[in-house]
């Protein structure tokens, strides 16, 4: 892996992020965000969003990246869940009629369909953050217990139960990468990062200049993740080992300053190409191995379309339908 490629000496780094969804990437600029899936006919549908005027605490350190992060889950959730309603509708239209399973209908009765769709949002949200607290935060400290039959120091207990955090964490994320809808997102992961790289390298924005950059980005959201994990076994390690109850306590409590160092710290991994910046990413750009594969042209198309979205006139308007190559609309209104 050579670092020089990743941290870029002459690169603008820019507020310009992404997410893989499904069959696609939604790419999110300065005031707008942009999504792409790709259907399996070569067709791209695009839906473009202005984004919210930004707040107040969203400038202020630390305490940004606890709002950041809650967002970025939402947003990360509602927008997996409507590429795949895109998708769901295509196979509707190319063959088999579209039908909403009996739960959604149930709610759209009930709630209205934007009710419904919130409810369904979130409630994955809810889901999401459960599982990630039973398994990455409380399983680790609960199983960690049994070693304190053969060792009372509270800096190796604390120091093993981070350790086994982040292999339950790699561990997950070999295991999803094994199912092959999964691969592709990755495959869309690393399409995304491509773009990004070619774009802040100031290069035109075609498959051929995007090939030539890693997939691996250092601010991506793997690397954040990979902050919190080390940044959580580190900061546990200094509160001792009291019983069960309040290590959990702790622990969740802890999560939100967790997240805010967290986040400023990929802000300077996004900024700075210094050795300092490039040690303490190199956990992250290790994940990121697992968590992005090779893009093929159609599939880097698909980013450049997202981008070039997202880098519209302030005034342009917002739209939703058919794109080209360009994410130019081909039909359908706009918003």
């Amino acid at each position: 892996m050579d670092l020089s490629k990743i941290f870029i000496k002459d690169a603008s780094p820019t507020r310009v992020g992404g997410q893989a969804v499904l069959e696609g990437i939604m790419m999110r600029g300065e005031d707008r965000t942009a999504v792409v899936v790709r259907f399996p006919n070569d067709a791209m549908h695009i839906k473009t969003e202005m984004l919210p005027q930004r707040k107040a605490w969203s400038k202020v350190p630390f305490l940004r990246g606890i709002f950041i992060f809650a967002a970025a889950l939402v947003q990360g959730t509602k927008t997996l869940m409507y590429s795949a309603e895109v998708l769901e509708k295509y196979e509707g239209e190319d063959g088999e009629a579209y039908e909403e399973d009996k739960l959604t209908l149930w709610l759209e009765k009930r709630f209205g369909k934007q009710g419904a769709w919130n409810a369904m949002l979130y409630a994955s949200v809810v889901l999401a953050v459960l599982f990630t607290v039973g398994v990455f935060i409380i399983a680790p400290t609960w199983v960690v217990n049994i070693f304190s039959l053969w060792t009372d120091s509270e800096v190796a207990l604390n120091l093993i139960e981070g350790a086994l955090r982040i292999l339950l964490f790699i561990l997950y994320v070999a295991l999803v990468s094994k199912m092959k809808d999964i691969r592709t997102v990755f495959q869309f992961h690393g399409a995304e990062h491509q773009c990004i790289h070619c774009f802040e390298n100031k290069r035109e924005l075609t498959p051929e200049n995007c090939k030539q950059f890693y997939t691996l980005h250092p601010r991506c959201g793997t690397s954040f993740l990979m902050f919190v994990m080390v940044i959580s076994l580190i900061l546990f390690s200094m509160l001792g080992w009291p019983n069960l109850f309040v290590r959990i306590s702790s622990r969740l409590l802890l999560l939100p300053i967790i997240a805010g160092l967290s986040y400023e710290l990929l802000r300077w991994a996004g900024r700075s190409d210094n050795w300092v910046v490039r040690v303490l990413s190199l956990p992250g750009l290790w994940l990121q191995k697992m968590t992005t594969r090779e893009p093929d042209d159609k599939q880097l198309e698909v980013a450049i379309a997202a981008m070039k979205a997202v880098l519209a006139d302030k005034a342009a308007p917002c739209y939703e339908g058919y794109c080209d190559k360009e994410g130019r609309l081909l039909n359908c209104s706009t918003n």
